[in-house]
């Protein structure tokens, strides 16, 4: 697999990833709604399928991505029966800071970048990663790192959001603010799929389409910048936007009839047994 180094036009920068959510670390979590019910999903899988026990003892588990640990200290306790090892890696100094004064003692933490991971070939048995995948460069690269340190008959569940979220937001910026971008983009679900299939030809997406109430866009905006999940595109404004613009925004954004706004997100899971 090459080595893509050579980001898409107009994606953020490592270091404006690592830098905001290491911000957010503080306030994340009560947030964090929509990445507990993807990250639950994936939890869930790991206890219907009894992969854990079926590794047996001295199960070594990767929470990719971990963020403020919310997930790893579950995964700890499944893996933990077992007298499995879980290691909590992130791109932000900052998050792993706050997980790991937060978390469960025997928990191994560790600052990575996803696509360069500095742990050896087949040295873990689960890779779990939820909503860390689509703040990378290149997908591929991310499924290939899981691929090289997954043991044979490891186990990957990764969860992402595809093109299609928060086109709610997207559409009334584009209306107020036609010069700029002030929305993320994601990839499209072929071009995920086609890339996760070449990687793990064994790979099985599974995809659903969320919405989130909020009382305002305003709302909204402040949810996504407590979770550090603010644009981040190296095409967004240099300078704070006008009230002006923000209170256009509004205006085009679309209402319930209930009074309240909705956000979409369009969410994914890849699950993936490598071959024993």
């Amino acid at each position: 697999m090459a080595n893509l180094t050579n980001p898409p036009a107009g994606a953020p920068a490592k270091t404006a990833i690592a830098r905001d959510f290491g911000a957010a670390s503080g306030t994340y979590n009560p947030a964090a709604r929509l990445q507990r019910y993807m990250g639950q999903v994936m939890v869930d899988r790991l206890q219907e399928q009894a992969c854990l026990r079926e590794i047996g003892v001295d199960c070594r588990v990767l929470d990719l991505g971990c963020g403020t640990g919310w997930f790893t200290g579950q995964l700890a306790e499944l893996a933990g029966r077992s007298g499995g090892v879980v290691t909590g890696a992130d791109l932000s100094p900052g998050m792993l800071d706050y997980a790991q004064a937060a978390g469960a003692p025997g928990i191994r933490w560790i600052v990575a970048d996803a696509e360069s991971l500095p742990l050896a070939d087949d040295s873990m048995d689960v890779v779990f990663s939820n909503l860390m995948i689509q703040w990378c460069s290149h997908s591929a690269n991310v499924l290939a790192e899981c691929r090289r340190v997954l043991r044979p008959g490891g186990q990957l569940v990764i969860s992402t959001l595809l093109d299609g979220t928060l086109d709610e937001l997207r559409d009334a910026w584009r209306k107020a603010d036609p010069e700029h971008e002030h929305v993320n983009r994601f990839e499209t679900e072929t071009a995920f799929r086609g890339q996760a299939l070449a990687v793990l030809p064994g790979a099985r997406i599974t995809t659903e389409s969320i919405a989130l109430d909020y009382p305002s866009p305003t709302a909204l905006l402040a949810e996504l910048k407590a979770i550090g999940a603010g644009f981040k595109g190296s095409l967004r404004r240099r300078n704070a936007t006008a009230p002006g613009r923000l209170r256009a925004m509004c205006h085009h954004y679309p209402k319930g009839r209930d009074g309240l706004v909705y956000a979409t997100y369009q969410a994914a899971w890849l699950t993936c047994r490598l071959p024993g």
